[in-house]
Parts: structure tokens; sequence; C-alpha cells
């Protein structure tokens, strides 16, 4: 591996990326806004033009709020790497840190270090999105005393979570021997599993206030949903409604937990905007994926990519020119570990971007699985009128640019989702 080699084809792989996300958007923003002054011939009837338009514009202003930031973030990338910031941190930690606390207390502090540094530079950008963007066109309901709040509850918990997994995938790597990374790719995968079982009940309470879902709802919501899950045969730990409103006008509903830990969550904003019928359709959709195995599908092939992950650490973090490519020097008197991670978890994604469009094609295709199932299950008509409200509540847009959707978009656009509803039925 040359130092070189390797460090140009990481600036190629930068430019060309950056260069198609340009574009990508710039086609996004461009097609939205010819289309914006009329509502598609498929939506006109239910559709109004002010809620088309306030589509697009906020379709608009995400795209190029979104350039401004991959800008930024591009430099920063760069400056961590090729331009050497990386090394310029490591080598103030190593001395601050290692002669008089050790090898461990080092590695965690230039994670810490680096993830605070990370959480900074991005914080500007968090703000304008919630406080200005998202106000802007009327879905943010944040406080600054709440936003405080998740902050802190936030970094508490990542501490409580991230450091011990931390600390025990840096042991394997300087204590279990060249396989080190079979090692951790079990803790990892057991790690992932104990966050599935205790989101539900013990993390995502401390957000956010979950309510049994009542017994005598609207249109008999709860006879409804548990009558469609007996039909589609499955069990569920309980069904909740999630006070979503306190900070987005946003709307949703969730499969939550693993194995018969499992819960539904409606958001409140979905729950006070469809009806009945459409509520169930919606839920039917989800059911679709649990009943395709798309959950399972995920899980395994995201365990089998973090396996290969892995094992490529594994065999870079040997290698002198990985760090050399970089402008990073390894160092001689204290363990390489974590420079070796953070090294790979800044390069890495830089190629992964490449097989964006694959991953959003198979997404898609699962969408249109989950909803054949829904209109076998619910109804086509009452699902279809559930997606057209949520499009409108979360201002998406009916006219995305054909290429931009076919690479990024995880959903089918509405139009192609719409019509393959009026097929299943």
């Amino acid at each position: 591996m040359n130092p070189q080699t390797l460090a140009l084809a990481f600036a190629l792989a930068i430019l060309v990326s950056l260069v198609t996300k340009f574009w990508l958007n710039g086609r996004q923003v461009r097609h939205v806004a010819r289309h914006r002054e009329q509502v598609p011939e498929p939506f006109a009837a239910v559709v109004p033009l002010a809620a088309h338009q306030k589509a697009a514009d906020y379709t608009i202003a995400r795209s190029r709020f979104g350039l401004l930031s991959l800008a930024f973030g591009t430099v920063v990338l760069l400056g961590w790497t090729l331009l050497g910031g990386l090394n310029l941190l490591n080598k103030f930690l190593v001395d601050a840190l290692a002669p008089q606390f050790g090898g461990m207390v080092y590695q965690l502090g230039l994670l810490l270090t680096f993830t605070l540094i990370g959480a900074l530079l991005d914080l500007p950008w968090e703000l304008y999105n919630t406080f200005r963007l998202e106000q802007r066109f009327g879905f943010n309901r944040v406080t600054w005393r709440m936003y405080i709040a998740d902050a802190l509850k936030s970094a508490l918990v990542g501490a409580l979570i991230g450091l011990p997994i931390a600390a025990l995938i840096l042991w394997l790597m300087g204590a279990a021997g060249a396989n080190w990374w079979l090692w951790a790719w079990g803790a990892w995968v057991g790690f992932n599993v104990l966050i599935l079982v205790l989101y539900p009940t013990v993390i995502a309470p401390l957000f956010n206030k979950f309510e049994p879902l009542p017994d005598e709802g609207p249109e008999g919501l709860r006879a409804r949903v548990e009558g469609l899950m007996q039909r589609c045969g499955f069990a569920a730990k309980g069904l909740f409604v999630m006070d979503g409103s306190r900070r987005s006008a946003h709307g949703n509903a969730y499969f939550t937990g693993f194995g018969p830990a499992k819960r539904v969550v409606f958001y409140d904003t979905l729950l006070s905007r469809l009806n009945g019928p459409e509520v169930e359709a919606v839920l039917a959709h989800e059911l679709g994926h649990f009943k395709h195995k798309h959950v399972a599908k995920r899980m395994v092939l995201m365990f089998a990519l973090s396996l290969a992950a892995f094992a490529l650490l594994g065999w870079l973090s040997r290698q002198l020119p990985f760090y050399l490519a970089f402008n990073v020097e390894p160092n001689m008197a204290a363990p390489n570990d974590a420079l070796a991670l953070l090294l790979f978890l800044l390069v890495v994604p830089v190629f992964g971007f490449f097989f964006t469009p694959l991953g959003s094609y198979f997404s898609r295709r699962d969408e249109f699985q989950a909803d054949a199932y829904a209109c076998a299950q619910a109804g086509g008509a009452d699902l279809a009128s559930a997606l057209l409200k949520l499009h409108e509540d979360n201002a998406g847009t009916l006219t995305p640019d054909p290429v931009y959707a076919r690479f990024y978009y995880s959903h089918p656009p509405a139009s192609e989702r719409l019509a393959a509803l009026q097929t299943s039925n």
C-alpha cells in the first residue's frame, strides 16, 4: 500500500462525491422550483395549491441548507485528515494524558475529545436547522430549555453507553491478538441487541412520555389496531401514544424493541390527523415490514457489513501507510488503537457514499412490498389517503427530481407509491 496513492484515492473520492452531491441537489432544487406553481394532476383534487407550494419551498430551503452544511463538513473532513488535524489532536493528548494516566485513559480521551469537537462544530448548523429552518415552516416546537435538557440527557446517555463499549473494543484491540476484530465484532453485535432491548423502556422514556393507547379512542381505534394485529399474527407488549407534538409537528408511527419486547408507538400528531381506518392502514404497512422480514434482513445485513468493516479495520490498523496517507504519525509510546479507529471512521464513509443508490433501491422495494401487504390487510384507499395527509403535514414534495429520488429516496415518491396502491386494489 502506497501512502501517496491512498491519499490521492481519498481526495478523488471526496471530489467525485462532492460534485455528485452538488449536481443532485441542484437538479432537485430546479425540478421542484419548476413545478411549484401547479399541483400534479393525480393530486389536484386532494392537495391544496398552498400546501404544494409550502412543500416545494421547504424542500428547496432544506436542499440549499444541506449544500452549505455539506461544504462545511467537507472542509472539516479535510482538516481532520489530509491537513493533519487528527495528528495534532493526537499529539497533544498523548503528551497530556498517556504519561500520567496510561494508555486506556489517553485513548478514551482521544475519542471523547474528538466527539466533543465534532459536536461543537455541528452545533451552529443544528441550531439553525431547529430554530430557524424548522421554525420558519411551522414544524419546530422545541424550546431552548427543552433543547438544552435534551442535549444534557443525550450526552449523559451517550457517555454511559458509549464509553464502556468503546473501552471494551479498545481493550480487545490491544489484548485479543491478531483476530481481535472478530471478538470486537461479537461485542458490537451484543451491544446493539442490548440497546434494542433497553431502548423502549429505559432510553426513550428519558426524552418523551408514553401513554397506553386509550381503550375508548376515536372510531374504536384500539379495537381496530388489536384486530389488525390478531389477523396478522403479530404480538406486541403494548400499544402506546408518544407526545411527539412537544418537539415537532411531524407525525409518525413505529415499532420499537426486540423479540417479545416489541412495542407499537404512535405519535400523538399522527393520531390527531388520521382517522381510524387510515391509522389501521399505516400500521398494516409497518406490519408488512415484519411479515416480509425486512427488519430481520436489515439487521443481518448490518451485522454482516459491520463484520467486514471490523475485518478491514483489523488489517488497516497494522498498515503504516494507512496512517501516513492522512498525515498521522503513529504513537511510539502509546497504543494506536483509538487513532486507527477514528481514522477508519473518517475515511471509509467517503467511499461508502457510492453505494447509496443500491441501498435506496432495496429500501424502496421493501416499501412497495409493505404497501401491498397493507392493501391486503386493511385498505389501499385508506393507506393512500393517509399517505397524502402525511405528505402534506410533513411538507414532502410531490415533484422530486427523478434522478435525485433514485439516488437518495428510501421511500418511493408519492406518485409512484399511489400508482402502485391503485394497482394493488
